[in-house]
């Protein structure tokens, strides 16, 4: 099994958002028994909560679940449960290597995934309110990110 793990500030908007939509292209694939997809946040703020409303509202108008999706915090041990630990922008990266610095799993940028040059964040939609525009972000990391699992670590079983 191949494990993602969507980290940003409180684990109420963007990573939840990248968690389902990620859920979504793999179940559209049948992948969904091949990787696993989580998402946590770095602060302890929403801990127990369901996504955001926005996010919430975003997801049902593309017809993407999210049951049973409440936020978490990272934890020490997610370094050594997953694959991929990809961070919405360069203050989690920044956070997450401050937390555990020495580790065997590369923590990616989500914007590394998505072909615009002109941002290197996925902009947090708890502050500006545009779920419209991340929601299009993630949904293109998250098939691009799809894409290069499928060519790297499932290559052999496609």
């Amino acid at each position: 099994m191949i494990k993602v793990l969507f980290v940003c500030l409180g684990n109420i908007c963007r990573s939840p958002m990248a968690e389902a939509v990620l859920r979504k292209l793999l179940t559209n694939e049948g992948l969904e028994d091949k990787v696993i997809v989580d998402s946590a946040g770095i602060g302890h703020w929403h801990i127990g909560k369901v996504p955001h409303a926005g996010t919430r509202n975003i997801l049902d108008t593309n017809q993407i679940a999210y049951d049973g999706m409440t936020a978490r915090q990272v934890e020490n041990s997610d370094w050594d449960r997953f694959d991929y630990i990809i961070a919405m922008d360069q203050q989690n990266m920044a956070d997450l290597n401050g937390i555990r610095e020495k580790n065997d799993v590369e923590i990616k940028l989500f914007m590394d995934f998505v072909n615009e040059e002109s941002a290197k964040d996925v902009p947090d939609p708890y502050f500006t309110g545009n779920f419209d525009y991340v929601y299009e972000l993630i949904y293109t990391g998250c098939k691009n990110l799809l894409e290069e699992i499928k060519q790297t670590k499932l290559k052999e079983e496609l």
